[in-house]
């Protein structure tokens, strides 16, 4: 088992790592939550029964701690909507996006902060699909989906994504002109 972890961890973490920073956007937090996995993986190992690929079933497993990181974070949100329906539940955190993805450029900032608007399904199909490269069948594994739910989720996510990406640069230029303009008079 050790050296079956080792190369899990080996070989994975790093993907892990980023599915979690993604929907956490807080690196010591994504941290926490990578050591959970692992220690489910650990934990949990001998009933992987080879159904899926080992990275499909890692970000299963992922998705469940971020899933569960929510949830321990709204216990008073939930005690006061004690009716309140998880599945319908939005992933959203205040916290700022990680240095590394300020220092890229801005359409990819942009991109990453438009996701901020995105159902929590939706985030999840683009984070497994573009950003860690799911494929369709992969992707609805890991969610426990239907293909034909991931790729409407997806196209959704895209089309929702593109609006709000042309809405960030109209009023950007609106800024714009409007600073020039000031600065004329």
């Amino acid at each position: 088992m050790d050296s079956v972890f080792q190369r899990l961890y080996t070989e994975y973490q790093q993907d892990v790592f980023q599915f979690l920073i993604y929907l956490v956007k807080n690196r010591d937090t994504a941290e926490d939550l990578m050591q959970e996995v692992f220690i489910r993986v650990m934990k949990s190992h001998q009933q992987f029964k080879g159904k899926s690929s080992e990275k499909t079933w890692l970000f299963s497993i992922a998705k469940n701690v971020a899933i569960d990181h929510f949830r321990k974070q709204s216990t008073i949100k939930k005690r006061v909507m004690e009716k309140f329906d998880w599945s319908k539940r939005e992933i959203v955190a205040d916290a700022p996006m990680p240095q590394e993805i300020a220092e890229q450029n801005e359409d990819i900032r942009k991109l990453y902060h438009c996701l901020n608007y995105c159902t929590t399904d939706q985030k999840l199909v683009v984070v497994m699909r573009y950003i860690q490269d799911l494929t369709i069948a992969e992707t609805a594994d890991v969610l426990g989906w239907t293909e034909g739910k991931v790729k409407t989720t997806q196209h959704r996510a895209i089309k929702q994504l593109r609006e709000l990406m042309t809405n960030n640069r109209e009023e950007e230029e609106n800024s714009e002109r409007v600073k020039m303009e000031r600065s004329r008079h």
